[in-house]
């Protein structure tokens, strides 16, 4: 009798990375395809799976796109808390803040459209992990905010959560239009824009009476420009 054939040994990856691997090939076929014409089927084939593997981790479409988000946010909390580090500056911090949010949309276009598109239409919204995620992502810039205001640069009077609707209803006004196909925009233009008039909207008033006038005038332009904001938008203010 022969020896014995050696059998090839059999290599399989670990849940983690084959999830890895499905998340990082949906994320390629939203980014081209978008939501509704993205299939299952195009997934499988991108990470080199069968359907039923993916049916194996994610319970259908919706669910695997809200773990490519989930990723995304995570990145994106990740490349803040390393770099906000090396920050020096509440007005530095706020722009940083809001370039990188518009920098964000701005490299990410399709991924953007379909958070407003497909997740934060959807009634479980706020059931989500994402949505937590996006709070933990908003509640930085409160944070600066927050800080601003123990160094005596901000008024204490100020309504946190107004400061941070106003901040990211801006931004989503700004750059609606780029997000439907209409023009472009620069991320370091408008965080310059946004930043120094949330920022002077915050500052305390200078001894100059009339420099107190203008601060107040300011502040209460912006609150308006926020309830304007909340009417047309009432899913932009509340979920973030």
């Amino acid at each position: 009798m022969g020896m014995p054939l050696a059998r090839s040994p059999v290599f399989r990856l670990s849940r983690e990375r084959r999830v890895a691997d499905i998340v990082a090939a949906a994320r390629c076929v939203f980014e081209d395809k978008g939501y509704d014409d993205a299939l299952i089927s195009d997934i499988a084939a991108r990470a080199d799976v069968v359907e039923g593997t993916i049916y194996r981790y994610f319970e259908n479409k919706r669910a695997l796109f809200a773990s490519v988000i989930e990723q995304w946010y995570g990145e994106m909390l990740l490349d803040h808390d390393e770099k906000l580090q090396e920050i020096r500056g509440t007005r530095n911090r706020l722009r940083f803040m809001i370039c990188r949010h518009l920098e964000a949309i701005h490299e990410q276009p399709a991924l953007s459209r379909l958070v407003f598109q497909v997740l934060r239409t959807g009634t479980d919204y706020r059931q989500t992990a994402v949505f937590e995620l996006n709070r933990a992502y908003t509640r930085k810039i409160v944070g600066i905010v927050k800080e601003g205001q123990v160094r005596g640069e901000f008024r204490s009077d100020i309504q946190l959560r107004l400061v941070r609707d106003i901040i990211y209803g801006c931004i989503e006004h700004q750059t609606w239009a780029f997000l439907r196909g209409e023009g472009d925009f620069s991320p370091d233009v408008a965080a310059d824009a946004i930043a120094e008039l949330v920022y002077r909207g915050l500052a305390m008033p200078g001894p100059d009476s009339h420099g107190h006038e203008r601060s107040l005038d300011l502040v209460d332009r912006l609150t308006h420009v926020a309830g304007r904001l909340e009417g047309l938008d009432g899913n932009a203010a509340r979920d973030l």
